[in-house]
């Protein structure tokens, strides 16, 4: 659920013998841990109750690929299965699965690109948890937003990470300094929406075993310090059977009458599904003013103070989501934006429009504050349930509850500060 990959090291001969054709068991409380791996209360499919049984790994060896930093290896994705076949309702990759179905339906496919931002440290990962993550030396000391100097001085990692990735199949297109002290994001190709999906989740996994063998750290957190966050911005378009663009058109700014309507969706629909863009507590913070990520529920062209940009032109056209940040799981990040165009499209919603200037400035909806709020519109939500059926809507309503019980018992440096001695 928190977007990592998880599973198995197996021998080649044993996979290739028995778990190729048939699938290998794990316990299914892997859908219902936290992110320290704690069992914690709540899930309907995995509980002691239940006795924490297995369900099944399901290789889809179509995603079969080679992974260049580790030594003799190969990777292969897995659905997630009961043991009589049936899906786990709950599986991000299988939610995805059931939302490009339905585009399916209609003849369609779903194209997304995911943009990454990550911070590198110098510090090893080890190092950085003995620091209590107090102090730690950022791999550039200002910002190198576009600077080749700064991204000079970071090339090493940067390269090996790019050639890793190309050699586990992926397209890469370019890297770039971020805003932040030691942020940087590398750009692949867009795919199509699992695939995309897929290569994020192995690339986040991959950056981050690269920098530890060359004794650095990288962070995806969303907001882990007082400057600009990590942001994961989303890029999602629509193709028909015959390869012709879904939501560009003669109307205005290119867009047909399905893209307006699919652009109307994510509007309407984004405060009762940020829970899938903002999963965590950390998320939130980085909805701040003139920070480039999105306080205001507006759309506008080209405009990077409106959580929903529309960029492109023709077959390019697409809609840009600035609400995700790095921390976001991309299976259902996707799904969202693909229920809530689905919405929009099946109920014609009119498109307002576009919104110019600093959209920071109006008094628009802004994007939901708070996990406590996420998670009440999510589980409040007609659309959620409509979209993803109450079994997900109820886990990840756990999954939220499950993040703030813990944080609201948690005492924090903040607290500490203010009142060990002055309270």
């Amino acid at each position: 659920m928190q977007g990592r990959l998880q599973g198995k090291r197996l021998s080649s001969r044993f996979f290739l013998e028995e778990v190729a054709g048939h699938g290998s068991d794990g316990c299914n409380y892997l859908l219902a841990v936290d992110v320290d791996m704690n069992t914690v209360d709540g899930y309907a499919m995995s509980s002691w109750e239940r006795g924490y049984g297995d369900f099944v790994m399901r290789p889809d060896l179509g995603t079969l690929r080679r992974i260049p930093w580790q030594e003799g290896a190969v990777l292969v994705h897995a659905d997630i299965v009961w043991e009589d076949g049936s899906d786990v309702a709950a599986s991000p990759r299988q939610i995805l699965r059931r939302q490009v179905e339905r585009l399916a339906e209609r003849g369609w496919a779903a194209f997304a690109g995911t943009e990454l931002e990550f911070i590198v440290y110098q510090d090893t990962y080890e190092d950085a948890w003995r620091k209590a993550y107090r102090g730690l030396t950022p791999a550039n000391h200002y910002n190198v937003d576009y600077s080749l100097l700064g991204g000079s001085q970071v090339e090493p990692l940067l390269r090996r990470i790019r050639n890793g990735m190309t050699g586990a199949g992926m397209y890469v297109e370019s890297a770039k300094g971020e805003c932040n002290l030691g942020q940087h994001e590398i750009a692949f190709r867009f795919d199509e929406a699992l695939a995309t999906c897929d290569n994020h989740v192995l690339y986040k996994t991959g950056a981050k075993e690269i920098a530890g063998q060359d004794g650095m750290s990288i962070t995806f957190m969303a907001k882990p310090n007082e400057r600009e966050g990590n942001s994961c911005h989303i890029h999602l378009s629509l193709r028909a059977a015959d390869g012709s663009p879904v939501l560009a058109g003669d109307g205005p700014h290119g867009l047909s009458p399905a893209g307006e309507h699919f652009i109307a969706g994510q509007q309407a629909c984004l405060r009762d599904l940020t829970l899938l863009y903002a999963p965590n507590i950390n998320s939130y913070k980085r909805y701040q003013p003139g920070s480039f990520a999105p306080t205001a529920i507006k759309w506008g062209v080209d405009n990077r103070t409106c959580a929903l940009r529309l960029v492109g032109h023709g077959p390019s056209l697409r809609i840009e989501n600035r609400v995700p940040g790095g921390d976001v799981n991309p299976y259902l990040a996707v799904s969202a934006m693909i229920a809530a165009g689905l919405h929009g499209i099946e109920n014609e919603l009119p498109l307002e429009e576009p919104h110019v200037g600093n959209a920071y400035a109006t008094d628009a909806p802004t994007v939901v504050g708070t996990l406590r709020d996420a998670a009440a519109d999510w589980a409040d939500s007609s659309l959620a349930l409509d979209a993803f059926g109450k079994e997900v809507v109820d886990h990840y309503t756990n999954y939220a509850r499950v993040e703030l019980d813990a944080y609201d018992r948690a005492i924090t440096d903040w607290e500490m500060f203010r009142g060990f001695e002055r309270l």
